[in-house]
Parts: structure tokens; C-alpha cells; sequence
């Protein structure tokens, strides 16, 4: 049974087969491999194979809904519409519910004959080959099938749609149904007769030529046709003429002749009862018919649905006299309306036939108004006064242009799409090297055709062209790899396409500005340093007194300002550096602030340089102990011989005071920081490294702090407020103090003596006063270093 399955890889069935049974097809709606054993469903349309749960969840959702929301759900892959969602699992062809998989069978396959109907029309044969993925294969049998004008047969291929032609003449019988058709064998109906004859009225008043066959609107199958004239032969009367339009039957009785009128002119009297009363018997058609005297009171054309206008006249022959009354008449489009005021029967008899023609015109007036709908165009309103039209024609042309995009549309204003431009070239279409022609006729737009050659155009570089001929401008960019120097000429950089002209190694640029004291701190960039065209960097030039950077902005050809120094110094407390001489300055100079120069030195005293120093503390007298015990011993101050660094370690007060308002937060972070130097000591690698999370800055300055004492690298990334810090403890760098700072907080709590009980001075009794003792009145202490500029 395998055999009769196409193998072919490259037609559609074939790559189906191969691919399932491979496992390499994958879901259009999940994305996976499609499985030997997992259930499927295929579209009948293009034939896609997709997992059942995955296009049960496609056909529910709203993104799978047909655009009229009618149609059902679509397909993922062709967008065919379909009514019902798949429920159960098929084989291809649908015979077998749930199929299992066998090793020797195509996937989902049921292993039995196809049997579907193939896609041919006039193919009656099934499908004979095993259930199979993808379109049947084109019937295999052959049929007979005869010619376009059935005199000659041939054996072709079951549902060929190739229409079968002979080189004999038609020689059917044409629309005339006198004449054959000359033509080849051709498909479709015959052209209508070509040869001309003569056809002559009903009347035989007028003569036409006109194809063989040809059925005018009142022809009456015979070549005889009406002219809509009036016919105007002798009736059989022979005093008359008929007065009908031109027609093929015979013509009618005169309508005056005795047998035929029966009643007067008015029709209100037989004529018997007149011939009773004395009226003379007629005996031909002209002799006049007795009038009974009466009103006519046949009813008038100028009449309304209202009220219905009569003659007035006696009862005559002939047509009515015009009506003499008034009457309210409408505008064409009915929108208005007036009063019709002329008596046309007076004005007969005065000013003759030609004014009372002109007067019927008057009486159909038109209004003012302009109509607003659409015309047929849809474009463009109709405007026309008073209008009557039905259909509203847009007599504009259409002006859009056409798909070449080199004309216009020239017919009517119409609706929808233009149709495609009608002119065409009658030279040779080629492409740009010459190779691939399209010859004449070239429809008018048609582009120029592709070509497989390399492209030939000349190029801006020297490297090999990898692209085909084209019929743009402009040709792609060259993507050869190269070696190229970045914008700053820091580095140079390989593997560049060769198009790209600024390239940035991501350095930063460090070029030296104009000011000739700083550096460019831009990455590596294209044109000038300076944005502003101004260097606007602090000055790093020392200052006289304290030798700390001037950091004003950038001031090369001025001397740096005069100006308090606010750098921060660790001594052993953090202040800001302020000149002894510029509290004297701020207090007792005036020429300083006109600009001249004044010799600091000479306006302090020695009391002023006293109490403008430190007191010293604790922490100061222990360093001078130190100091002078190393130098006593002739001990470098770089070394650590009694191990006094890592034994005791150094915490700031300001670290202190905030482990002291979160005890818990400090204490976590250094019960981390210990886990890390130990693992790292411990451990192969010679660095570790450990993520904080997000937090202010309060708490990353703790963790900094405590990082310089164990040694640990710390940095700090992102932007807030996502900012967190990472340390990496390095092995042989980092360490672990034996004294933490809990511990430390604990020791110094245990120390601190109880709080002095408040002493309350006691007075004579005597004496009448009872109350707390006056405080000694202590002298104020100046602090020079908070002075404001």
C-alpha cells in the first residue's frame, strides 16, 4: 500500500508526508513541533495541519472572527471562513474517528483508500490512493472528449481543463438562423450574423439597414419594423386616414362610420333617442353626429387630484376647448407651488397659437432650489435648480490617476477603482545591464523585469558586488565587513559594514579642549567637543591657602575667583575648609571688597588662631599616643604589626548613630557580609559577589560605609528609584573584624554610666523662697567655621 503514496518532496503532499512523519511540521497557532500521536485537524482549503486543542482555542477567540461577524470563524493560515468548530480527531480523509498511529501508515492516516473527490470539475473519478495529507494528485485516467465544434474527438487526461480545437470551420448555424459560421473551431457561442439586409416599416414609409438576425425593439421577428410615425393609410372608409402609430397589424375601423357611433359627441345620449326626437339618420362616416345639447362635461388635462376641471361647452365634436379656471400648479420638482391665473380660452381668439404655447410653457415653472444629493459618482453633489432627475449622472471626468501613475482617467466620474490605463509601448522593455527583455506591446506601467545578472552600475567602493541587476536609482548599501576607525580615533574596529561611516567604540572621548585644562567626557562622538562652544567644567586649578581645586566653572583666561572653599574634610570630624583668615576678612576687612590685596597673617591674633582650632577628643589623643609610640619604636605607619587594624575596627559616629535607629537593618547586613568573605575565603573562586535590593539612599550609605571595614568592593547601579547596591568580597582582601558593630553599640551601652539624678539646690526656709536653683551662667562658645560667606 506505501508505494502508491507520492514520495516527492516538492509537491505539497509529498512535503506534508515527509515533515509529519518526521516531526519536523510545526503548529501555525503554538508554534511546536506537531507530534505522530497527537491529535490534529487540516484545513480542507490550504490544507494546513494544526493541533485540535489549538484550533478549538483559535475558533473561540474574538481575533479569529470573520469581518462580518456572520461568517464564522477563519482560518489561520489561508483566512478561509468556516462555520463549525472542529470537535473530534480525523484522519485526513474522514472515515476513521480517533486513527491509530502505525509505524508502517502516514501520520493521523486511517491507511485505507483516499476516496475524496479531487478538485477538477469535470473529473467524475475519486481520489485512489491511501489517505494522504495535502490535495489529491491529478486524476491518472484518460477520457475521450470531443472538439469546441464537435466534429472531431480526442483521448486527453481525466480533468484536463485544456479545451480541445480543430482545425475544421464552425459551420454552425448562426443567430439568423440562415447562415453558418466561417470561423475555426472556437470556444464559446458564435459571433452574430455580420451580413446586412434591408428591412422595411409596418407603414412602408422608412428603410434601415441592419445586421442579419438583428431584433430591434419593435421588430416582429419577420425584418419589419415601426418607424413611430404615424401610419396615414386610407382607412377602409375611404374618406380617412389612420391615425395610430406606425404598427403591423391591420388598421382599425373609421371611427365616424354610422355602425360604429352609437351616442352623441358627449357621450351622455344614445343616438336613437336623438332620432326620435326629429335628428336626421346618418348614413356615412361624414355626416356630422347630432349633438344632444347638453354640457360636454368630459373631464379636462388641467384638472388635480383636488378638484377635477370639466368643459363648460355644449356637447360638440372634436377636442375641448382649454379650461378657463385657475388652478394651483406645482414646480416640476413639486417644491413650490403658485396659482395659475390665465385663461387661455380668451387668448386663443386674440393673439393666436404661438402665445398660447408660450403661456403653457409659463405655467410649468421651475423653483430656486438646488438639489444637494449625490450625483452617481459619489463624489460630487447634483446642484441643479428644481431638479427632476432620478438617477443624478455626474457629467464631470474623472481626473484620478490611473495604476501606471503617468495618466489620468479620462471617463466619466464613476464609483470604485479606475480601470487600468489603456496605452501601451511598443518598444522593447529591458532591464538596466540589457539582459531580461519584455518585448512589445508593454502595457503602460508595466516595471522592468527582473534580472538574475549581477548588478553592473558603478560603485562608490571597491568591493565585490553580491546584488542582482535592478531598475532603482539607487543600489543597496555595500555590506562587506571591514576594519574602520571609530569617530574618535580611539580604536579601531573590525567586522564593520562598509556603508557605516560613523561608528562609536563607546569610549569616552577624552580629547582636550580649547580651554586646555579638561577633557572631553562625552563617548566617543562625531564633530566637535563642545556643544556650547564654552567649556563649562570645574577649574582644578589649587587654591593659594588650602590647595583644594578652585571647581568654579571653567575660567581660562581669568584668574579664579575669590571665593570660600566648601570641600569637605575627614579631620577627624567633617567640616568644611574654611581659612582661618577669612573670619577676620569677613569681620574686620573693607578694602578686600574694593579689590585689594591684603596680607592675611598680620590681622590674626593668637586668640583668634586659639579658639578657631578643634578641641581635641578622645579618639584624637589616642591617634597622638600612637603617633608617638610608632615613632618611638621606629614603626612604619603603613604596617600592622600588633594587628590594632583588623582587630579593632574603626565605625564613625555617624555610622553609629544610624545602626542605633535600625538596629535590625544593620545588624542583617553585616550578618551577610560576614557570609560572604567567609565563602569567599573559603571557597575556589578568588571573588563573590552578593545583590542588595532596591533601597533609599540612607540605608546604601550604611551598606558603603560598612563595606570600606570589611573590605569589600561596593557599587552602586540604576536609577532610582530602583537603585540598589552590589558588593564583591575579593579573596586575601576582604576580611572579617572580630568586633561588629552590634557588638560594639552593646559594649559601649554596658559602659555609659547611669544618668546623674537632677539635683535640686535647697533653700532657708526662713528666707520665704522655695525653688529650683538659678544655673551658673556659662560663657558662649564661638564656632568660626559656621560663618556664611
Amino acid at each position: 500500500k506505501q508505494s502508491d503514496v507520492p514520495k516527492n518532496k516538492e509537491t505539497h503532499t509529498g512535503s506534508l508526508i515527509e515533515q509529519l512523519t518526521t516531526e519536523k511540521y510545526e503548529c501555525m497557532v503554538c508554534c511546536e513541533v506537531v507530534r505522530i500521536v497527537a491529535p490534529v485537524w487540516s484545513c480542507q482549503n490550504c490544507y494546513h495541519v494544526f493541533h485540535l486543542n489549538c484550533i478549538k482555542k483559535w475558533a473561540r477567540s474574538p481575533a479569529s472572527q470573520a469581518e462580518d461577524g456572520n461568517s464564522g470563524w477563519r482560518c489561520p493560515a489561508c483566512q478561509n471562513a468556516s462555520t463549525q468548530v472542529p470537535k473530534t480527531y480525523t484522519c485526513f480523509c474522514g472515515k476513521v474517528h480517533n486513527p491509530e498511529w502505525n509505524r508502517n501508515e502516514i501520520p493521523h492516516s486511517c491507511g485505507e483508500l483516499c476516496g475524496k473527490k479531487r478538485q477538477c470539475v469535470d473529473c467524475p473519478h475519486l481520489c485512489n490512493i491511501l489517505c494522504h495529507p495535502g490535495p489529491c494528485p491529478s486524476c491518472p485516467a484518460f477520457v475521450t472528449k470531443t472538439c469546441e465544434c464537435r466534429q472531431t474527438s480526442h483521448s486527453v487526461r481525466c480533468g484536463q481543463s485544456t479545451k480541445i480545437r480543430c482545425s475544421n470551420v464552425c459551420g454552425n448555424t448562426l443567430n439568423c438562423g440562415k447562415h453558418s459560421c466561417t470561423q475555426v473551431c472556437h470556444a464559446g457561442k458564435c459571433s452574430p450574423c455580420q451580413l446586412t439586409v434591408q428591412q422595411v416599416c409596418y407603414c412602408g414609409s422608412n428603410f434601415k439597414e441592419v445586421f442579419c438576425g438583428t431584433k430591434e425593439e419593435f421588430s416582429d421577428g419577420f425584418g419589419n419594423f415601426s418607424c413611430q410615425n404615424i401610419c396615414g393609410k386610407k382607412l377602409n372608409c375611404g374618406r380617412h386616414n389612420c391615425t395610430q402609430v406606425c404598427h403591423p397589424q391591420p388598421c382599425q375601423l373609421c371611427p365616424r362610420l354610422p355602425q360604429v357611433v352609437y351616442r352623441c359627441p358627449c357621450g351622455q345620449t344614445p343616438l336613437s333617442k336623438l332620432l326620435e326626437l326629429g335628428c336626421v339618420e346618418r348614413k356615412i362616416c361624414t355626416d356630422p353626429i347630432p349633438s344632444c345639447g347638453k354640457t360636454c362635461g368630459k373631464p379636462l388635462s388641467c384638472g388635480s387630484y383636488e378638484f377635477v376641471h370639466t368643459c363648460e361647452s355644449l356637447c360638440h365634436e372634436g377636442d375641448c376647448r382649454p379650461c378657463s379656471h385657475t388652478s394651483n400648479i406645482y414646480c416640476r420638482c413639486g417644491f413650490k407651488k403658485k396659482v395659475s391665473l390665465y385663461n387661455t380660452y380668451d387668448l386663443v381668439f386674440l393673439v393666436g397659437v404661438f402665445f398660447v404655447l408660450f403661456l403653457i410653457a409659463a405655467i410649468t415653472f421651475m423653483c430656486d432650489k438646488r438639489c444637494n444629493k449625490k450625483r452617481s459618482c459619489g463624489r460630487h453633489k447634483c446642484n441643479e435648480v428644481c431638479c427632476v432627475d432620478t438617477e443624478h449622472k455626474c457629467s464631470l471626468v474623472c481626473g484620478r490617476k490611473l495604476n501606471c501613475g503617468l495618466h489620468r482617467c479620462e471617463e466619466p466620474c464613476h464609483r470604485g477603482s479606475c480601470q487600468t490605463c489603456w496605452q501601451t509601448s511598443f518598444d522593447e522593455l529591458t532591464c538596466y545591464c540589457g539582459e531580461s527583455v519584455i518585448y512589445p506591446p508593454v502595457p503602460c506601467g508595466t516595471q522592468p523585469p527582473e534580472c538574475k545578472k549581477t548588478c553592473t552600475r558603478p560603485h562608490d567602493c571597491d568591493h565585490p558586488v553580491y546584488h542582482s541587476c535592478h531598475s532603482e536609482e539607487k543600489c543597496p548599501p555595500c555590506t562587506y565587513l571591514t576594519q574602520k576607525w571609530c569617530m574618535g580615533k580611539h580604536e579601531l574596529r573590525s567586522n564593520i559594514p562598509c556603508h557605516l561611516t560613523d561608528i562609536s567604540c563607546g569610549l569616552r572621548c577624552n580629547q582636550m579642549l580649547k580651554c586646555g585644562m579638561h577633557k572631553c567626557k562625552r563617548i566617543c562622538h562625531k564633530g566637535e567637543c563642545l556643544i556650547d562652544e564654552e567649556c563649562k567644567q570645574p577649574c582644578v586649578i589649587p587654591r593659594l591657602y588650602c590647595n583644594h581645586p578652585c571647581m568654579a566653572p571653567c575660567h581660562p583666561s581669568s584668574p579664579c575667583p575669590t571665593t570660600s572653599c566648601c570641600a569637605k574634610v575627614r579631620y577627624p570630624k567633617k567640616i568644611h575648609c574654611e581659612l582661618i583668615a577669612a573670619i577676620s576678612i569677613a569681620t574686620k576687612l573693607t578694602d578686600l571688597q574694593l579689590g585689594d590685596s591684603v596680607e592675611i597673617s598680620r590681622l590674626i591674633t593668637k586668640k583668634e588662631m586659639k579658639q578657631a582650632r578643634l578641641q581635641c577628643d578622645e579618639e584624637c589623643l589616642a591617634l597622638q599616643r600612637n603617633r608617638r609610640l610608632a615613632e618611638a619604636l621606629e614603626i612604619d605607619d603603613n604596617s600592622d604589626p600588633f594587628n590594632i587594624r583588623s582587630s579593632g575596627p574603626k565605625y564613625s559616629d555617624l555610622l553609629k548613630e544610624d545602626a542605633r535607629k535600625d538596629l535590625k537593618f544593620v545588624s542583617d547586613i553585616e550578618k551577610e557580609m560576614r557570609m560572604l568573605v567567609e565563602a569567599v575565603n573559603k571557597g575556589k573562586h578568588t571573588k563573590k559577589s552578593h545583590c542588595y535590593p532596591p533601597m533609599n539612599r540612607d540605608h546604601r550609605r550604611i551598606i558603603h560605609e560598612l563595606a570600606q571595614v570589611y573590605g569589600i568592593e561596593s557599587v552602586s547601579y540604576d536609577n532610582e528609584p530602583k537603585r540598589n547596591v552590589v558588593i564583591t568580597a575579593v579573596k586575601g582582601k576582604s576580611i572579617c573584624p572580630s568586633n561588629t558593630l552590634t557588638s560594639v553599640l552593646d559594649k559601649e551601652m554596658q559602659s555609659r554610666p547611669p544618668p546623674p539624678i537632677p539635683h535640686y539646690k535647697q533653700t532657708d526656709k526662713s528666707s520665704g523662697n522655695s525653688g529650683l536653683s538659678k544655673p551658673l551662667k556659662e560663657e558662649p562658645v564661638i564656632d568660626y567655621f559656621d560663618v556664611q560667606d
